[in-house]
């Protein structure tokens, strides 16, 4: 069972004139657009038609015209997407602003659920639809449209056999220009609705346009998330943050923009570069430890040193010691002459 299908799946490749006629045949419609149904009340209708009897028809609203009655329709068919447990997710803000490719995407996915349960047979539209508010005019409304659309077809045939017999009667006198003629069978460029062609031209486009849209938003939210990214104050300062920021924030489409991001990657960092002496700040713990063991070194030196001097006054003799003590002081005591 077809609940969730990839956006690359077939579903999604079946055109809008495909679309309208499943539409109009299974429920007995005369919808012009896929946008028409965007009240929801279609889509719960095609799900009565795929499982009768589980939808609650007298709930659905096909006079919906404001966005808070399309939310109801909307609602019940949630709960029927519950009971059945399809886990497809309806875009229900998006679907009831009427935009063209957001209801085809969605009414492809329909068609794709009913034809893999093969539903929609044998099923009376008309009379469901009567339990419905605003069904019996639904109703109504494209029996209407479909017995003008007969009719205007048969008089568009009538009026073209005419003017064939009427051509082919009239002959033109001899002096008649041919570029007057050219001129004459050409259409008016001013006033009249336009022809179907350039109507189905102008849907197609409207419908290239929203595509471009969503894939312009889609690809603005990813470069945003970078952006916040690259704002962190954890990473910041990395260079490759930086390099990334400068291709974000180019105001013009210039080639050496990427130049000078690889730029950035590719200088030397004196944080990453291992040769580059670092001078690391030492820490009051290991200055007082310097500073004990240099009194200490400074200790053991004054003690070596007095008892070197003890252990040679050892050796001396009494009149070498006298003789010492009388070259160092003689100079300065005014008792001792030398």
């Amino acid at each position: 069972m077809a609940t969730n299908i990839g956006m690359m799946d077939g579903a999604y490749f079946v055109g809008r004139s495909e679309i309208l006629a499943w539409i109009n045949s299974t429920l007995q419609l005369h919808l012009n657009k896929v946008e028409d149904a965007c009240s929801g009340a279609v889509h719960c209708q095609l799900m009565d038609a795929a499982h009768p009897g589980i939808v609650p028809m007298h709930k659905v609203n096909f006079d919906a015209k404001n966005e808070y009655e399309m939310i109801q329709n909307y609602k019940v068919l949630q709960d029927v997407f519950n009971k059945l447990k399809i886990t497809k997710h309806i875009e229900v803000s998006k679907l009831v602003k009427g935009r063209p490719l957001d209801n085809l995407e969605f009414m492809q996915w329909m068609k794709r659920y009913c034809d893999s349960i093969n539903g929609c047979t044998n099923y009376n539209a008309l009379e469901r639809r009567e339990a419905c508010k605003g069904g019996k005019e639904a109703s109504k409304r494209a029996a209407h449209s479909q017995s003008s659309a007969k009719g205007t077809t048969a008089s568009q045939r009538a009026h073209s056999s005419h003017n064939a017999n009427a051509r082919r009667n009239d002959v033109p006198p001899s002096g008649y220009s041919t570029n007057h003629a050219v001129k004459a069978s050409r259409p008016s460029s001013s006033g009249g609705p336009a022809p179907p062609a350039y109507a189905e031209e102008i849907t197609e486009l409207k419908l290239s346009v929203d595509s471009l849209e969503k894939e312009r938003d889609f690809y603005f939210g990813k470069l945003r998330d970078i952006e916040i990214l690259c704002q962190t104050p954890e990473i910041q300062h990395l260079s490759v943050v930086g390099a990334i920021q400068t291709i974000l924030y180019a105001t013009d489409d210039d080639a050496t923009v990427v130049a000078q991001a690889q730029a950035m990657l590719s200088a030397p960092s004196k944080e990453a570069d291992p040769s580059s002496p670092i001078a690391e700040p030492l820490s009051p713990i290991a200055e007082v430890s310097d500073e004990k063991a240099s009194s200490e070194n400074q200790k053991r030196k004054t003690i070596n040193n007095f008892d070197v001097d003890a252990a040679a006054m050892a050796t001396l003799s009494p009149r070498q010691r006298v003789s010492d003590a009388s070259d160092v002081h003689c100079s300065g005591s005014p008792l001792m002459t030398c």
